[in-house]
Formats: C-alpha cells, sequence, structure tokens
C-alpha cells in the first residue's frame, strides 16, 4: 500500500556516471502517477502519519499529576499547555503538523492525476478520498491551532493555510487563512468528497480509507462545531434512534483478555469503527507511563466512579492499573505493532492503531442535534440507551427522565459558553452529553475539542513529592492558549505566530 513515493522536494533526479548524462535527464524525475490504480495505492498515505492523541489529551482535564519523578517534557509542557521544546520527535506538535501536511501534499498530488487524466467519471472513488483527505487534515490542523470556530469572530482569527496544489518548489511560503475560509474550504471539499466516496474497497482496507460511513461521521463533526444541527440530524439518519450492533459492544469488549482488547478496539471488524489509522505513534505508552496522565484519583473521583453514572451503577468501560507507581490507569484501547528495520540491531518504527471516526461519536452528535432542535423527548431516549450500554447490570428499571438529567446535570452559570446560546434545559442536556463522550474517548484525545467548542475552564496542578502544589496552572475562559502556539520550524518559515 505504501510502495508509491513523492519527495517533497520533487526533485529526485537519478545519480548518472557522466556529466552529458546528467544533462540529459529530464530535471523533474518523479514516478508518473497515470492510472486509477497508482491514484489509489498513493492515497494510501494521504492520512497523517502522525498522531495528535499525546498532545491534546495531555491538555485536557482528563489528566493530572501521579507526583511521579519520571518527567517527560513534552508531556508535562503539553499539561501546561506551552509550546513543546521537541518539535520532531513522534508524537510532538511539530511531528503532527508535518504529517498532517504530508497528507494535504499527498492528496493535492492525487487530485493533480485526476485533472491531468481528464477528471473521469472512473476516477470519482479517487477525487471523493482525496477531497475528504485533505478537508480532514486541515480541519484538525485549524481545530488544534486556531481559536475555536465561532461566527462572530471566525473571518477576523488566524487559521491556518488551506493549501490545494502540489508543491512544486523545496520550501515555499504560505500565508495562514482566516479561520473562516478554512472552514469555507473544509466545507466544500467535505461537500464534493461526500458526492463521489465509494465503498468500492476490500473489505479489510474499506475502514482504513474514507468510505462512504466515515465521511458522513466527518461531515457530522464538522458541523457539530459549525452548529448547523439539521446537517448533523441528515448525516446521522441512518443511525436511528436505537443503533443496536452499530456502536460499541462494552460488554463484549469486558470479555477479552488484556493483550486483545487493543487489538480489538481499533479492528476493522468491530460495527461501530468507520476510520481507522496506523500512524507512527507511541501514544498506547505514554497513557501508562506519563506523569500527567489519567490517574487513579481522576478514575474513582471524577470520573469513572458509579457516583458519576446517571442511574448510580458502575461502567462497563473497563480499566487497568498502570504504571512504576501504579498511579495511572489504562483503557485498553491502543495496539502497537513495531516494524523492525533492523532485526540485528533491534531498531524500527512503531505503528499504532487508532479509530478516527466511529458510530459512537455519530450517535452522541445525533443527540446534542436533537437537544438543540429542541427535541428532549427524543433526546432522552437516544441518552438513555447510550449510557445503558455503558453500565453494568442496566436493566429496564433504569429508566431517564429530563428531570434526572436536570438533577445529575445542574446549571452553573457561565460554565459552558459555546458561540451559540443554551436554554437551561439544553445546558444540562449538553453536560450529559459532552460527559458521555468525555468517558468514551479516554485517551483519544477528543476530550480537548470540547473544552475549545464550550470554553470551559480547566486547572492543572503540578505537586512534589510531599503531595504540595507547586504550580497552579489555570486555562481561562478566552484563554490564547487554547490556540496551540505554531510549531518552531513553521514559524521560522514564515508562518505567523499566535498571540500570547
Amino acid at each position: 500500500m505504501r510502495n508509491i513515493k513523492i519527495a517533497l522536494s520533487l526533485l529526485m533526479l537519478i545519480g548518472v556516471s557522466s556529466c552529458d548524462d546528467f544533462l540529459s535527464e529530464v530535471p523533474d524525475n518523479r514516478l508518473q502517477i497515470d492510472s486509477p490504480e497508482k491514484i489509489s495505492e498513493l492515497l494510501a498515505d494521504a492520512y497523517p502519519d502522525g498522531s495528535y492523541i499525546s498532545i491534546t489529551e495531555s491538555m485536557t482535564d482528563n489528566v493530572s499529576d501521579n507526583k511521579s519523578s519520571l518527567v517527560n517534557i513534552n508531556n508535562e509542557q503539553s499539561f501546561n499547555w506551552e509550546l513543546q521544546d521537541d518539535q520532531s520527535g513522534r508524537d510532538t506538535q511539530g511531528y503532527y503538523w508535518n504529517a498532517a501536511y504530508k497528507a494535504i501534499a499527498t492528496a493535492n498530488e492525487a487530485l493533480a492525476a485526476i485533472r491531468k487524466l481528464g477528471d473521469t467519471p472512473n476516477l470519482n472513488p479517487q477525487k471523493g478520498e482525496a477531497l475528504l483527505a485533505r478537508a480532514y487534515s486541515h480541519f484538525m490542523l485549524v481545530s488544534i491551532w486556531s481559536n475555536r470556530y465561532n461566527p462572530a469572530t471566525a473571518a477576523t482569527d488566524l487559521g491556518i493555510p488551506y493549501v490545494t496544489e502540489p508543491e512544486t518548489v523545496l520550501v515555499a511560503n504560505y500565508k495562514r487563512n482566516s479561520v473562516k475560509e478554512v472552514f469555507d474550504l473544509v466545507e466544500s471539499d467535505i461537500q464534493e468528497g461526500l458526492k463521489y466516496v465509494t465503498n468500492d474497497y476490500r473489505t479489510d482496507y474499506l475502514k482504513y480509507h474514507f468510505n462512504k460511513e466515515a465521511a458522513k461521521a466527518f461531515a457530522a463533526r464538522f458541523y457539530t462545531v459549525k452548529g448547523d444541527w439539521k446537517k448533523v440530524l441528515e448525516l446521522t439518519e441512518g443511525l436511528g434512534n436505537k443503533p443496536v450492533g452499530k456502536i460499541r459492544d462494552w460488554l463484549a469488549y469486558t470479555a477479552y483478555d488484556f493483550p486483545n482488547k487493543p487489538i480489538e478496539y481499533a479492528k476493522h471488524t468491530q460495527p461501530t469503527n468507520l476510520l481507522i489509522g496506523s500512524p507512527s505513534s507511541i501514544c498506547g505508552r505514554a497513557t501508562r507511563f506519563n506523569r500527567f496522565a489519567f490517574t487513579r484519583a481522576k478514575e474513582r473521583d471524577e470520573i469513572l466512579g458509579s457516583q458519576t453514572n446517571i442511574f448510580n451503577k458502575n461502567w462497563l468501560i473497563d480499566i487497568s492499573i498502570q504504571g512504576a507507581s501504579g498511579a495511572n490507569v489504562a483503557v485498553y484501547k491502543f495496539n502497537e505493532y513495531f516494524k523492525y528495520t533492523n532485526l540485528t540491531a533491534q531498531i524500527g518504527l512503531p505503528y499504532t492503531g487508532v479509530v478516527l471516526f466511529s458510530n459512537d461519536e455519530m450517535f452522541l452528535n445525533r443527540i446534542e442535534a436533537h437537544v438543540m432542535t429542541n427535541q428532549l423527548d427524543i433526546a432522552t431516549s437516544e441518552l438513555e440507551y447510550f449510557l445503558g450500554t455503558r453500565t453494568v447490570g442496566y436493566a429496564a428499571s433504569d429508566v431517564l427522565t429530563k428531570e434526572k438529567v436536570y438533577a445529575k446535570y445542574p446549571v452553573i452559570a457561565d460554565e459552558y459558553t459555546p458561540f451559540y446560546a443554551l436554554t437551561p434545559e439544553q445546558t444540562s442536556f449538553v453536560k450529559a452529553i459532552t460527559e458521555a463522550r468525555r468517558r468514551e474517548f479516554l485517551h483519544e484525545g477528543q476530550r480537548w475539542f470540547d473544552i475549545k467548542r464550550f470554553n470551559l475552564v480547566i486547572e492543572h496542578n503540578t505537586y512534589n513529592s510531599q503531595g504540595q502544589v507547586t504550580r497552579k496552572n489555570v486555562l481561562v475562559k478566552d484563554d490564547k492558549r487554547r490556540a496551540v502556539q505554531i510549531p518552531l520550524n513553521a514559524s521560522n518559515n514564515g508562518i505567523e505566530k499566535n498571540p500570547r
């Protein structure tokens, strides 16, 4: 799947034995992408070969200080919403930035090849995938490195460069588009991609490419951020109000032994998994051994304790005590495959299976859309179904009512402040859905995007070995650090930095 590689410089010259031979070479000696099959092969590289998970998860309120003496500086700097010193190592800010733009460059090469071949209907499947892949990487970049989407300020907020043509020079100078421009271009690519995307892949390859359901899931996420609830409901209609057999079966997951849990979590045969990535990442190790991580205190007191369950029962989400001190807690989600490049020297590259889009996320977006369109009875029924499938001993007598939601998730003034207005009833339901999303996607970095979207205030404390606070760090509303600072390799090449 990865036989076709396009050098970013686009200037790969074949070595020759004489000056005359050298001068007779065509300067642009690239591999020719001149068939649908070659374009399809190329598109295998149109997804970021890097992960944002360790970056965004460390910035959330899912993590706290386990007081270990072992400190990973990247983990600590993300925990404190700072620019990382290491900009090239795996799972760093700079690594993901570069990986996303490399994926975009690949998608643009595919689109250029499609145009060169006449943009004929037989190339529509490749065109749809390329457009969606390009939109996805740009959307993730703007979601991390820009302010949250707000139509009142989007035209002046700094976005990221939206690149639509192949690279033709070694170092290109780009300006940042506004957030509005980026969102408009993402939306255009999504809408065009939805017209052409297909499921015409081998069964075991289908979920490693943008397919029809994955494209809808991406679009539903995008329109949830934009607050276009009608579009969200249209895109998620296929799930219905009780997606039996379509969302994750946590009861079955708990039955697997620990070595098989992460394999099963991101497996292509799991019905909920719609798009799976395999970036070069060690994010699974990070959940177990980072100092600033999901700790036992967080698990017991705030996130997975039975008192956090609206039915006052235990959660089905299965955990394991991790780390040298036993201070961390992990949900086994990430299976790491180590590809040896030199077996004798025992060196190689780690790859981790990650779920990029799922029916679980789609269904939660659907519930939120029903809340925001004032269909609270439907939302209540859907939320009961979702939470019931995640609760130990859930029974028919465990009935969810609107009054229970209001009592469990009371309105707190100025807590949830999206760019749109919320009624008190909507606020309680949105809190309930956001908390469900928080538990569902532990370790996966998605919590950060809800923290930005709802402008939630969070506090990160650092402790010494005696348990005394040595640093109290509060991310206040509209804090400029919510837009991660532009990586050094990009800002040094002329990309405008975020204000601080």
